[in-house]
């Protein structure tokens, strides 16, 4: 088992072009609550993570898929900036708009990373936000409360300000058709991975201890590959 971890290491500081013989291999992530804990993300940013009450298992960061990632990663957090609630688009839940806690707006806000995943749509998908057409170029602020527009901007300027990093995006399952479609889509444009996450255990709708072990085992499988 230990020379498996090893050997994925390596794996992953030569997909990045990130020598073996430097620093920690600096991991960030842009999310929702599913990646959300408290202390571990930027201050004022709401949590999901620990719950006071037992609608969830999960309660300690040792136990969210991120940090199971980067453990056998033999990585380092360079920055968590996920907020509970957040989509991925500049609209919320009730058409309200919400275009200061989007992904779009803290996609700027990722550090120096040299692998970054993205765990996103969830929200979107709940609040059943307008779809929009695709759209690669050009964007208008009034495009970007649509989530197809809003998503190709967010990994544009990913890739952009991060030309260097691997970029991975994480799909929740049992969304909306036409979000993952889209999904599916805008990453092929941009040539990011998305691993499409399967049958992930839940209590009171977010990963469960056991479901974030399932989307850890699945996020390293594809990075293996």
């Amino acid at each position: 088992m230990k020379k498996f971890f090893i050997g994925l290491s390596l794996a992953i500081v030569f997909l990045i072009g990130f020598a073996a013989c430097c620093d920690e291999l600096r991991i960030s992530i842009l999310g929702d609550s599913y990646s959300t804990y408290q202390g571990w993300i930027p201050k004022g940013h709401w949590a999901w993570y620990p719950r006071s009450n037992n609608a969830n298992d999960v309660k300690k960061a040792e136990d969210c898929w991120w940090y199971l990632v980067i453990k056998v990663l033999n990585g380092k957090l360079e920055k968590n900036e996920s907020l509970s609630g957040s989509t991925i688009c500049y609209t919320g839940y009730q058409g309200k708009d919400a275009s200061r806690t989007s992904f779009v707006e803290r996609a700027y806000r990722l550090g120096k990373p040299d692998l970054i995943f993205i765990f996103g749509a969830t929200n979107d998908s709940w609040a059943n936000v307008p779809i929009g057409e695709y759209k690669y170029e050009n964007w208008s602020k009034q495009d970007l409360y649509s989530f197809r527009p809003a998503m190709a901007k967010m990994l544009f300027e990913i890739k952009e300000r991060h030309p260097e990093a691997k970029v991975f995006f994480l799909l929740n399952d049992k969304l909306k058709d036409v979000i993952n479609q889209s999904v599916h889509n805008i990453c092929k444009y941009y040539n990011i991975p998305c691993i499409d996450l399967k049958d992930i255990d839940k209590q009171s709708r977010h990963p469960s201890i056991k479901g974030m072990k399932q989307i850890a085992d699945q996020v390293i499988e594809s990075v293996k590959k």
